[in-house]
């Protein structure tokens, strides 16, 4: 297993430049091209519309993911913090970041124990899938499990990344097989995510054919690893490396119907520049089962708890209000026939 000293350093440098640094990519998500269908006689109430659904044997108030961001830091710990005191109070399922850094140095534990302060919610452990070519199998995947006494497991793909990170793990070779493994030993669901260039048809059959319980899109649209990988460095010839690649990725509309594509039954998350609950109900209307938000929640999290709350209740009414207007009691009723592309 390889160890990566600097893991902590990372992960401050990820935040200080999210927050501080224009790293969106040039490609729009695709959901501009879609127009959610006004009905003005909706023939429901308001407080009829109900978003809860079962999802991995608990009942899910609202379809809304804190997508995975932080921790293994001081200041990661503060914005978990608020976003698991957030989630438990607005009944949202969230996602740590990577927990490499805390299999590694059990010291920075700490910073990923959202039970704490979010007891109820329904809670995502994550690793990075490349991780399984680097000496990483069941028992470290079980342990990022335990450490947060997790619902489910994420394993993130990130091979652009990796190739421009500077300390980049980029032996993405034969990973299908190792997730298949992963899923056959593992006590909890599987998810596997993209970080935000999305899904590709062949991707989302491969994935599906290795047996995970849900995919994570996280498409083209949003925050651009590349842009963020580029603000890191001092060498001007690798940051030119990186900057050519601000446009790439499969826009996140895309992503969703390749998912849907190669599976019409399987849990699709819909994640990658999403910016308000509208964005959300779009996605679910194209078939995904809950919107994932990142860049949002982190400015929000990054200042105080009140903040981080008032942003969710209104992301959340934003989703109940769309429902209304469409007409849609639950979230059932969201489909393809509220949805249709603009002329």
């Amino acid at each position: 297993m390889t160890k990566d000293t600097n893991i902590s350093k990372r992960k401050d440098d990820h935040i200080r430049i999210n927050l501080e640094e224009d790293v969106n990519s040039s490609l729009s998500t695709g959901l501009e091209k879609f127009q959610i269908i006004h009905q003005a006689l909706p023939e429901i109430s308001l407080s009829d519309v109900d978003m809860s659904q079962e999802l991995f044997g608990k009942v899910l108030p609202v379809p809304l993911l804190i997508s995975s961001m932080t921790g293994g830091t001081d200041q990661a710990d503060q914005i978990n913090r608020n976003l698991a005191t957030a989630a438990q109070e607005i009944g949202c399922c969230m996602a740590v970041g990577s927990q490499r850094a805390a299999i590694e140095n059990p010291k920075v534990k700490k910073t990923f124990n959202i039970r704490k302060y979010a007891p109820g919610i329904l809670g995502f452990a994550n690793i990075g899938a490349v991780q399984l070519n680097y000496g990483y199998g069941v028992d470290q995947c079980q342990k990022a499990v335990d450490m947060i006494e997790a619902d489910a497991l994420v394993l993130h793909l990130n091979p652009l990344q990796e190739a421009l990170q500077l300390e980049g793990n980029s032996n993405f070779s034969n990973l299908a097989k190792k997730i298949a493994e992963i899923k056959k030993s593992l006590n909890v669901p599987l998810i596997v995510k993209e970080v935000g260039w999305g899904i590709s048809r062949e991707t989302a059959k491969r994935l599906l054919e290795a047996g995970v319980d849900a995919i994570d899109v996280a498409g083209a649209g949003g925050t651009s690893w590349s842009q963020v990988e580029m603000h890191r460095m001092k060498d001007p010839y690798q940051a030119q490396t990186a900057a050519a690649f601000r446009d790439w990725g499969i826009p996140t509309a895309i992503s969703i119907e390749n998912a849907r594509w190669a599976s019409e039954d399987w849990l699709i998350f819909a994640s990658g520049g999403l910016r308000t609950g509208v964005d959300i109900a779009k996605c679910l209307a194209l078939g995904a089962t809950l919107g994932g938000m990142a860049g949002v929640f982190l400015k929000a999290a990054n200042q105080n708890l009140e903040t981080t709350i008032n942003v969710m209740k209104m992301i959340v009414d934003q989703i109940r209000i769309a429902m209304f207007a469409t007409g849609s009691k639950d979230l059932k009723a969201l489909n393809r026939d509220n949805i249709q592309e603009r002329n």
